[in-house]
């Protein structure tokens, strides 16, 4: 599997996690901030997938 592929898709994963984060921000923080946590791991594994 090239490895642009497995980037992409954590990008693509940071962005329904950021949508997340967006919609439970007003109702739910703490579980907004578990999800912009899991976020940050997806952005943070795409950035060292690609070094």
């Amino acid at each position: 599997m090239p490895k642009e592929v497995v980037v992409i898709g954590l990008l693509a994963l940071a962005g329904f996690l950021a949508g997340g984060v967006y919609s439970t921000w007003k109702t739910a923080k703490f579980m907004a901030i578990i999800l912009s946590v899991l976020l940050l791991l997806a952005v943070g594994g795409a950035v060292l997938w690609l070094v």
